[in-house]
């Protein structure tokens, strides 16, 4: 019963075949680029949440898993929550200038300070 998820099969119409497999198409997870050769841009984000400022982090080429890594790195350094998801890092407040500084001591030397 569990491969009769039919969320997966959007778009199969019909195969009289008992022996019949579904396939899905996964999209392989994109390597983590080296440190040096991220560019990423600290930005200030105040849409859609109610004039709270956030410290958005933008361009993050890689895993999921070391995206949250970095995420959670920067929340503990600078003692604030946030997130980190859907290659963006999302840092409660106004922290450009101390989470650019962070980077670079982390070894992302292309990280610069947007807005």
């Amino acid at each position: 019963m569990a491969d009769n998820n039919w969320k997966k099969r959007l778009g199969v119409v019909f195969s009289t075949n008992p022996d019949f497999a579904y396939e899905q198409a996964e999209e392989p997870e994109q390597a983590t680029l080296e440190a040096a050769r991220q560019r990423l841009i600290v930005s200030l984000d105040r849409r859609n949440r109610g004039g709270k400022q956030v410290t958005l982090v933008t361009g993050f080429v890689g895993t999921a898993d070391d995206l949250r890594e970095l995420g959670k790195a920067l929340k503990v350094k600078c003692g604030v929550g946030g997130t980190a998801k859907d290659g963006e890092i999302t840092i409660q407040g106004d922290l450009r200038d101390k989470v650019t500084a962070l980077l670079h001591e982390m070894g992302y030397v292309r990280a610069k300070r947007g807005n």
